[in-house]
């Protein structure tokens, strides 16, 4: 057998204690332990001294499966003898057992208490027997065991890899790597830090099709692949954009590095699987945060957390109880974050990436830096023409790249007189209605979209409160709206929808989805300008004018549309519906 040096000796050692390829190398201190790990163990004499430490400790093939098997049928209680305990209150005195007027319970002149089964000591035979699945025995206050038991499964598959056992799908464990091909130019020496695990947490922002969403879908395979005791956690602000946005991600990775049949992909419950050693993917929005922390895998530990889109989060002090409740458990942790720049640089966000640590990575980059064949020949003339008209919201929408200082959503808004003469050569108008009683109102709003200069022109609406549905048509049809006019309403109310197509308008329900309002939002501000004519639509001009994000309790920005003051302009969302829709933007 060949010489080892040291460095493989102690990777020897490192490997048989973790049975992790990839955390062996790495504390064995190789520089780029992923894949020199890997190519360790294709090495005839590193494998013949890790199969000879095998036999001398007497751990075949078959005994790894007969310790999976153990580990998937283990009965904890065998290990506890149990027996009947009189319980007893704070007050440290037996409770007693009450009959059903209120007094104690006595039977043959002895009054009863109350009793609880409980494990009163270890049963040593069990353990003597078993004991390589217990991690560790201790005793509480009173005297009771508790027993830890080892989380053996992602290292005994790992060990069944190694000596090359056949059963099942433990057979098809095997390490992968990401081609250069699958990763965008500007993305090589983030894959590298991925792969070395120079940091732990991983900071993507920058323009629209940059494929940052891309690379950290490939590199979350990529590390769960290779890390057979670490499961996987994927998340943003709201549970009904998951599915896609993240999780299609995460399904097109797998495609691109060729797993699709080693992985199941479910969307009833959303949840990817590794099948041949049942790692997870777990997807979760943030408006329930008290099911992340009751999130528990069936072996090992969450080793990998993306947050996609964390502006939406609601500032710093969230993302950090989200990082504290998921990560925990293991000692290897990814936490990738990625987002869009929020026009404003007020947005904590944008300040978050301003304050660099030492075990973070950053990383910016745009669609300019992406091979064009990748995103198409109509993305890169939609950029460019933005790029011509509106190079303000080109530099936000496409480079990335913050464009204002305070925290207004519209910074396009034009207050000005829109004239008779304008109003008539207007040939697309449109019609919106957001639908109130008290003390929020109804809102109907009238506007035109000149799609050839990218500019909107509000020039009508009418609000009225606490007027029936017949009532409000009345005055809308007095206002001049037609019955050949198409009038798109809120979908909250069908009832209100089908009254006035009764009365004889046509109305239909708004299209809405997952973050339908965020793209109507942000359709609304790329636009070159939004001209308000203050005299013919007051309320609009007011609400376009001073409408701001949402702020955190620290006074920073964050990117949430307040839902309050803001009839007029959910009234033109839905007016405009069909454009935003169309364009999926």
């Amino acid at each position: 057998m060949a010489k080892l040096t040291r460095k493989q000796q102690v990777f020897i050692n490192l490997y048989i204690q973790y049975w992790n390829a990839t955390r062996a190398a790495q504390e064995a201190g190789y520089k780029h332990p992923a894949e020199q790990g890997y190519k360790l163990l294709k090495l005839p004499a590193i494998k013949e001294a890790i199969s000879t430490r095998l036999k001398q400790s007497q751990i075949e093939g078959d005994e790894v499966l007969v310790r999976i098997s153990q580990q998937a049928t283990l009965n904890k209680a065998d290990f506890y003898i149990f027996d009947w305990v009189q319980k007893i209150d704070s007050q440290n005195q037996p409770i007693p057992v009450l009959d059903t007027q209120g007094n104690p319970l006595i039977v043959d002149g002895h009054q009863v208490y109350e009793q609880s089964y409980e494990a009163v000591g270890v049963n040593w035979n069990t353990f003597e027997k078993y004991g390589h699945l217990v991690k560790g025995l201790r005793y509480d206050r009173k005297g009771r065991p508790i027993i830890e038991f080892h989380d053996a499964q992602a290292a005994l598959l790992a060990m069944a890899r190694f000596v090359g056992v056949e059963s099942g799908n433990v057979s098809e464990i095997q390490p992968i790597v990401i081609s250069a091909d699958s990763i965008a130019p500007s993305f090589i020496n983030a894959y590298r830090d991925v792969r070395d695990h120079r940091h732990t947490e991983y900071v993507f922002f920058g323009g629209r099709g940059s494929t940052k969403s891309s690379f950290i879908s490939l590199v979350m395979i990529y590390l769960l692949v290779n890390n057979p005791d670490i499961h996987g956690f994927s998340m943003r602000q709201v549970a009904n954009t998951l599915r896609n946005s993240v999780y299609s991600q995460l399904v097109w990775a797998i495609g691109e590095l060729g797993l699709t049949k080693k992985f199941r992909c479910t969307t009833s419950p959303l949840e990817i699987t590794y099948q041949p050693t049942g790692q997870k993917i777990y997807f979760y929005g943030n408006d329930d945060p008290n099911k992340i922390k009751s999130i528990k895998p069936p072996f090992g530990y969450i080793g990998l957390l993306w947050l996609e889109e964390l502006d939406q989060f609601a500032g710093e002090n969230e993302v950090r109880k989200i990082e504290q409740s998921v990560i925990r458990g293991g000692d290897l942790a990814y936490i990738f974050k990625s987002f869009n720049p929020p026009p404003t640089l007020n947005n904590w966000a944008n300040k978050y990436i301003k304050v660099p640590k030492d075990t973070q990575y950053q990383h910016v980059s745009n669609y300019i830096d992406v091979p064009a064949e990748w995103l198409g020949k109509i993305f890169i003339e939609e950029a460019e023409f933005l790029k011509t008209i509106n190079p303000k919201a080109y530099e936000h929408e496409y480079l990335g790249i913050p464009s204002s200082a305070g925290g207004l959503v519209f910074e396009n808004v034009e207050l000005r007189k829109i004239t008779d003469e304008e109003i008539s050569q207007f040939d697309h108008v449109l019609h919106g209605q957001d639908w109130g009683y008290f003390p929020d109102p109804a809102h109907y709003g009238r506007c035109h979209y000149d799609a050839a200069r990218l500019t909107l022109y509000i020039f009508g609406e009418v609000r009225r409160w606490k007027m029936s549905n017949r009532e409000l048509y009345d005055d809308l049809v007095r206002y001049g709206l037609l019955p050949d006019d198409l009038l798109i309403c809120d979908s909250a109310e069908p009832k209100s929808v089908a009254d006035f197509r009764e009365y004889g308008a046509s109305s239909r329900p708004a299209e809405k989805g997952p973050e339908s309002v965020k793209y109507s939002m942000k359709w609304l501000q790329s636009l070159v300008k939004i001209v308000i004519d203050p005299e013919r639509a007051p309320y609009s001009a007011e609400e376009f004018s001073n409408y701001e994000y949402e702020m955190d309790k620290d006074g920073n920005f964050i990117s949430q549309y307040p839902d309050k003051n803001n009839h007029a302009i959910d009234s033109i969302r839905y007016a405009c519906n069909l454009i935003w829709r169309r364009r999926g933007q």
